[in-house]
């Protein structure tokens, strides 16, 4: 029988931020708990910041009834002479039956101890309240909390608990609070409880007393407010989607309003004003004419038909908020950008302070740069001097998530040269998967030399990501490295650099340095993993080099034919395993016997003449070479009787196979 199931669990206000970081969690726990207990059904999850309901349409009221088949030791282990042995009565205990009730059943392998159990369902009242506290306990938000004598804790105090079947109360408690059949509206409509008869009457009452349950509801009311909003005021507002997730949670009943702040504050960066508007009053930003307007869209939570006062009083917070950035604004501009402080400053125990860091960078970028051919050393190595500057001001301290960009600020006041400002503000790109990159190389240079720095300084002194563990975000270094270098086409050797430059780091295991940043690449190739190893087995570190080779051998190793291409090559590599491919490989073409031979001589030194303009076209001319080398390993005997001649033929195939190699190392490709 299919009954209605309702279960709310009403908390004092949920903070946003843990509950939305658990939320896609939540209904995976949930069902792994209804299919542990066999009662398996389909449910919606509905939240507003005082309650957690999970709404079961059809819930089974009973388990299904079940079997199940135990399977012990063989037969004639168990019995001895038609006595039961130990192994018997032990299987007899496991199954809650005697000796005599134990069956046999021969799977194909001999007889064996069996029983079939049959299982009678439960009714779902008797699990429920076990279910939901399993369900709670499961939760994670972080930080939790105890409340009044309690010795468990939760991450907000839990004052009503409701299990409704159908009409039926489910008997039950959850830290402390027993279930029944009273809820709560909005505390705006009223601080007393209501009380419904069924579930249906629950949602119809809910509705009444001003609590919109629907999350998606909720969510569809604010885009159409702000809609509503654009067009009446002729104004374009930013959807920042966090922060409508957020909104949406810690309201019951949601209102857009339009606020207005002072002109003066203006004057500020605009990136300031929707930092403080958002992290410290949750507004979203509106914008005029493209650029940011003075105003400001609150959503409410209030149950009322006069909103003037709401909005007067959250533009009443707001203007402290941004007269104190304003303070800190001109403090900033008064003191200058500058990076003394940074000597006081630690970065990490055993790495010094962060003006030592700068330094090592500038010892990073001027390799690079000279490298890359970048002559504007000058600039370069003050803009990594000044990159770090910015922590040390007002603004930065009090919001930490502007650093870079108010550097760019304060250093395009101060009059430096365009690239230095450009590189401040870029210099912690890419900040995440689908970030922005650097625009410059001038800047790409100081964003790389900041992210170098932080993994060969962290290294040398032990802070390597361990499991999920990195909070040094080294991971995120290693992936805007790679990210940058592709995106710039910057040939850089990932390898080279940290052999060159250790000398700058004591006790720096390079090895395992590379082989972490190599780890990453397999997380930004979207490619049969194998293609890259065979890349990397090649022995190709230039970052750029190695998405050049992947792109030119991917598509070859999803086509229909590479099977055949693969066989041919993987024979060439084991040809080869016992030369020495650091030897020279001469090839005597007066020692061939055979034409095979010689046409496969002539078409690989074509090859090896031709400058290619890409991989893909070289990649292209060695895989021609397949008819040849069919022929040479169907007509030529490799191991001749003569040494010369054998070795020959094995120089032969080891130039075609580095060749290859100088790619990628097929034999290391699966498909």
């Amino acid at each position: 029988m299919l009954k209605p199931l309702l279960i709310e669990i009403g908390v004092e206000e949920l903070p946003a931020i843990p509950f939305l970081q658990e939320l896609p969690n939540i209904e995976k726990k949930w069902s792994d708990i209804l299919e542990k207990n066999r009662l398996l059904c389909n449910f919606e999850l509905f939240y507003t910041p005082r309650r957690l309901v999970l709404w079961h349409r059809e819930f089974q009221v009973k388990q299904e009834n079940s079997e199940f088949e135990h399977i012990g030791a063989p037969k004639k282990i168990a019995f001895k002479d038609g006595v039961a042995t130990p192994a018997a009565a032990s299987f007899a205990t496991k199954c809650g039956i005697s000796v005599d009730e134990i069956s046999f059943k021969d799977f194909g392998k001999g007889e064996v101890l069996y029983y079939k159990q049959q299982i009678v369902g439960l009714e779902a009242k008797e699990l429920l309240n076990t279910m939901v506290n399993e369900f709670v306990n499961s939760l994670s938000f972080g930080k939790s909390m105890r409340w009044g004598s309690r010795s468990d804790s939760f991450i907000r105090p839990i004052r009503f608990f409701s299990m409704m079947l159908d009409s039926e109360i489910i008997e039950g408690e959850l830290f402390g609070v027993k279930s029944s059949n009273i809820s709560y509206g909005h505390r705006m409509e009223s601080y007393e409880p209501f009380s419904f008869s069924h579930v249906g009457d629950y949602f119809c009452k809910l509705d009444k007393y001003g609590v919109i349950l629907y999350q998606d509801e909720r969510r569809k009311r604010i885009l159409e407010q702000l809609k509503n909003i654009e067009t009446k005021h002729n104004v374009q507002i930013e959807l920042d989607i966090e922060l409508l997730d957020e909104v949406v949670a810690i309201t019951e009943y949601s209102t857009a309003l339009l606020g207005k702040f002072d002109e003066e504050f203006l004057e500020l960066p605009p990136e300031v004003i929707v930092t403080s508007m958002k992290a410290n009053q949750r507004y979203f930003a509106v914008y005029k004419n493209g650029k940011l307007a003075n105003n400001f869209v609150v959503v409410s939570n209030a149950l009322t038909d006069d909103f003037g006062y709401i909005i007067s009083g959250n533009e009443k917070v707001l203007r402290p908020r941004l007269a104190d950035a304003m303070f800190f604004y001109k403090n900033d501009i008064k003191n200058g950008l500058r990076n003394d402080g940074l000597k006081k400053l630690v970065f990490v125990e055993g790495l010094g302070t962060v003006y030592d860091k700068c330094e090592r960078e500038v010892k990073i970028a001027s390799y690079l740069a000279k490298k890359l051919d970048v002559k504007e050393t000058d600039i370069l190595e003050k803009a990594i001097m000044l990159s770090k500057a910015d922590l040390m001001s007002e603004m930065v301290y009090e919001f930490t998530e502007l650093q870079g960009l108010m550097g760019y600020y304060y250093s395009k006041i101060a009059n430096n040269d365009e690239k230095i400002s450009l590189a401040l503000k870029e210099q912690y790109l890419p900040s995440g998967e689908n970030s922005e990159l650097p625009s410059t190389i001038f800047s790409s240079i100081v964003a790389m030399s900041n992210k170098i720095d932080n993994l060969m300084a962290l290294f040398s002194v032990g802070k390597i990501p361990t499991g999920s563990k990195d909070p040094f975000a080294l991971r995120r270094s290693a992936l805007g490295i790679v990210r940058i270098a592709i995106e710039h086409k910057i040939d850089i050797d990932f390898k080279t650099i940290i052999e060159d430059l250790k000398i700058n780091y004591t006790n720096l295991d390079t090895k395992l340095l590379l082989e972490f940043f190599n780890e990453r690449l397999f997380k930004i190739f979207n490619v049969n993993p194998t293609v890259l190893k065979a890349v990397l087995s090649s022995g190709e570190s230039n970052i750029y080099k190695v998405y050049q080779k992947v792109e030119a051998l991917n598509p070859v190793v999803e086509s229909d034919n590479f099977k055949d291409y693969s066989a041919t090559f993987k024979r060439v590599a084991n040809i080869v395993k016992d030369v020495d491919l650091n030897s020279d490989l001469n090839v005597n073409s007066s020692l061939f016997e055979q034409v095979e031979e010689k046409e496969l001589f002539n078409n690989f030194e074509k090859i090896k003449a031709t400058n290619f303009l890409s991989f893909d076209e070289e990649l292209e001319a060695l895989f021609s070479l397949k008819p040849q080398l069919d022929s040479f390993f169907e007509k030529v005997f490799v191991n001749h009787e003569d040494e010369k001649i054998k070795m020959n033929r094995k120089n032969l195939i080891a130039q075609v196979y580095l060749g290859f190699r100088n790619i990628a190392d097929i034999k290391e490709i699966t498909i």
